[in-house]
């Protein structure tokens, strides 16, 4: 918690050096503001200097080196983290044999007579029962060494925030503060009543989690209100049955907490969606969607998506029975494949979610294979050059338009195997497995927001 309260200290930060000059608009500001009219609608904006301003103060440098230091010593407290939890159930699994071997070690040097050739040879099976604990001690060691290490990062850090708040004075600071707080205040409420928007960024990879094998997908419902925040897990792409429910995000991270769901039909694929309290997924070796209701832990409809490619006919780049995959946006439910009609373009075709009929197909004309992953946004489909390092989001279909273009939105494939990567229109973040970890990544959406009178 503190490590994150710091990360947004120094974002925070990092905008000071240039809104205290007020520049002119000349010198390339824009001056915006946040507010709503009388009507209710709501109007946001920013304050924002042009993007090379920041970059000529050597504060705004030495911010970003601190920003990159948080997240080294994030991330080296998450795996030290995973690794400690790891380790610590595995000494509470020997606890009771070191206690059987303590207390035979007792009445030996009590009794020396007592222990006879079987009674020895008992004692040293024991004993080298226990051999595999010490290189777990020698990581605790190593481990410790690395917690001091980074405790005297985070103090150093902590020194050079205080000098740069001391540089810039504590009144400004504290009045910049409020200034920001209220600002985001605003944009947040008025964030909630935006509309769609166009996709032009994707934020650094966050890691919530290390778990299960290189292929699979999670996700959180893409409907309900935001007061529910269960989240499901499904490991493996293809015979896959058994669905973990996660009662909050945090007890996800933690892998506690978690009922289990048993499929009455298996899996194929990864692009699986949870919309509206229920389960869309694609049937093994079939072109049938299936609508499973967590609730009722019943099938409430399946339907075949006629003509559509199945059992690795059509996947994506990296295989893994992607033939088929359901996704949902600010504007209903969908479904990704081809057919072979459509020479393994990728086709687009918008559900409605109670049958499950096709009530409108677009051909994008792009080849499904060539595609590492792909998701929806207001009605548009982005496409992943690849599924490896190296990736970006290269390829757009507007369905509202019946339209693409080719793109070049670059984002960070920090396990640099994508297996699944869907978009969620209630937190507006995309849901990624890679690798075998459990990812997120924020979305920058530009919004063009027209009055009544344009």
């Amino acid at each position: 918690m503190h490590l994150f309260s710091a990360m947004f200290l120094l974002v925070m930060l990092a905008v000071m050096p240039c809104e205290a000059l007020y520049p002119s608009p000349e010198e390339g500001w824009q001056i915006y503001s946040s507010a709503q009219d009388a009507d209710g609608k709501c109007i946001c904006t920013v304050v924002a200097p042009a993007q090379n301003m920041c970059n000529r103060d050597p504060r705004s440098r030495q911010l970003r080196q601190l920003m990159e230091k948080v997240q080294n010593i994030s991330q080296s407290m998450e795996v030290l983290d995973l690794r400690t939890y790891r380790d610590l159930q595995y000494v509470r699994n020997t606890e009771s044999l070191m206690k059987v071997v303590d207390g035979k070690l007792k009445v030996a040097s009590e009794n020396p007579r007592s222990l006879n050739l079987k009674g020895f040879q008992e004692l040293k099976d024991k004993v080298t029962q226990l051999l595999p604990l010490l290189p777990v001690l020698e990581q605790y060691k190593a481990d410790a060494k690395m917690i001091l290490r980074l405790r005297e990062e985070v103090r150093n850090l902590s020194l050079v925030l205080m000098a740069i708040q001391e540089e810039m004075g504590a009144y400004d600071y504290e009045e910049l503060r409020q200034r920001v707080l209220l600002l985001e205040t605003r944009l947040h409420s008025c964030m909630q009543k935006l509309g769609c928007g166009k996709l032009t960024g994707v934020s650094y990879p966050i890691t919530v989690r290390a778990s299960g094998s290189r292929f699979g997908s999670w996700m959180t419902d893409t409907m309900i209100p935001s007061s529910d925040n269960r989240v499901w897990s499904m490991d493996g792409y293809f015979k896959g049955r058994r669905v973990l429910e996660y009662r909050t995000m945090n007890d996800f991270m933690k892998g506690q907490n978690f009922v289990q769901h048993l499929l009455p039909h298996p899996w194929a694929g990864t692009g699986h969606v949870v919309y509206n309290g229920s389960l869309y997924y694609n049937k093994y070796q079939s072109n049938i969607i299936i609508k499973y209701h967590f609730r009722s832990r019943s099938v409430l409809v399946q339907r075949s998506l006629s003509g559509a490619g199945y059992n690795n006919t059509f996947p994506y780049s990296w295989g893994g029975s992607s033939d088929i995959d359901l996704m949902a946006d600010e504007n209903g439910l969908w479904a990704v494949y081809t057919t072979i009609p459509n020479a393994g373009n990728i086709v687009i075709s918008r559900l409605e979610p109670q049958s499950l009929e096709v009530l409108q197909t677009w051909d994008t004309g792009f080849p499904k294979r060539s595609a590492g992953e792909s998701f929806m946004i207001c009605g548009t489909l982005y496409v992943t050059n690849s599924h490896l390092a190296g990736a970006k989001i290269y390829f757009a279909y507007y369905t509202n338009t019946s339209t693409y273009e080719y793109t070049d939105i670059p984002f960070h494939n920090q396990y640099s195997h994508i297996s699944m990567m869907d978009y969620n229109p209630r937190e507006r973040v995309l849901y990624t497995w890679n690798n075998g970890h459990q990812v997120l990544y924020n979305v920058t959406l530009f919004q063009v927001i027209k009055t009544s009178g344009d």
